[in-house]
């Protein structure tokens, strides 16, 4: 399999394994959006890692398998091409992107999707297709700009440069910068602690940002009232409010 779902602890890793660079060709797209909606299924998943080992996290789309597709092929499959990155995007558990080396075009595209990004000291990313021609074309041009604002987004987007790993953190394009060695234990880190959190509060919190981003302030805030007063039938809200109570603050365990 060119991508594989590992589980453990609560955590599952979306583990990249299409040597050597990663390329996302169809088939690699069609497993993520499988692997994605298996992540989103799956109680013992409450937190994701989207992860392409040690080397690369993904050098983009398989420019030998598109550049033989014409117009009407490309017509077909673009939809199904946008559609396996949302569904990384949508899953409703927190999810980050452990990056190292590359993260080019579609590689890039997948690591927006996720809502936290931890880079490697030696990561590279960019959206390089205006160099072929092309401008992308699995939510980079919507995603990236929603990030980092239209004017920073045009400037990767027009140009197709590279941005070493020191930049991306400044334009906010990624979060965190830590030496390659560590980038998959942080992320890990990260999506383990979240793990341990109230799950129906997590996904209520992602989906009503989410959602209000792609709304008006009073659309956005009525998300954000429906969400909150839901929360009030749940478990997870009971054991939060009285273990604060009983014990103090931060000191609930979540089932």
């Amino acid at each position: 399999m060119t991508v594989n779902l590992e589980v453990a602890d609560g955590v599952g890793t979306i583990r990249l394994d299409r040597p050597p660079m990663n390329a996302l060709d169809i088939a690699t797209q069609d497993r993520l959006r499988e692997l994605a909606q298996e992540a989103t299924d799956r109680d013992d998943v409450r937190a994701v890692v989207l992860y392409g080992g040690e080397k690369v996290f993904a050098a983009g789309a398989d420019i030998k398998e598109m550049q033989v597709m014409d117009h009407v092929a490309m017509v077909k499959r673009s939809r199904a091409l946008q559609e396996s990155f949302t569904a990384v995007a949508r899953i409703p558990k927190p999810v980050v992107a452990a990056i190292t080396g590359y993260a080019l075009g579609g590689g890039c595209e997948l690591a927006l999707c996720a809502d936290y990004r931890i880079a490697a000291d030696n990561a590279k990313l960019g959206q390089p297709e205006i160099l072929l021609g092309l401008i992308p074309g699995a939510g980079g041009t919507q995603r990236l700009s929603r990030l980092v604002g239209p004017s920073k987004a045009k400037d990767l987007i027009f140009t197709g440069r590279m941005v070493k790993a020191d930049e991306a953190l400044t334009l906010g394009l990624v979060d965190r910068v830590v030496p390659a060695a560590e980038v998959y234990e942080q992320a890990h880190a990260w999506a383990a602690r979240l793990a341990q959190g109230p799950a129906v509060a997590l996904r209520a919190a992602k989906e009503a940002i989410d959602q209000g981003l792609e709304a008006d302030i009073d659309t956005g805030l009525a998300i954000e009232r429906t969400w909150f007063s839901a929360l009030f039938a749940t478990e997870d809200r009971e054991t939060g409010m009285r273990s604060f109570v009983e014990e103090g603050p931060g000191k609930a365990k979540f089932a």
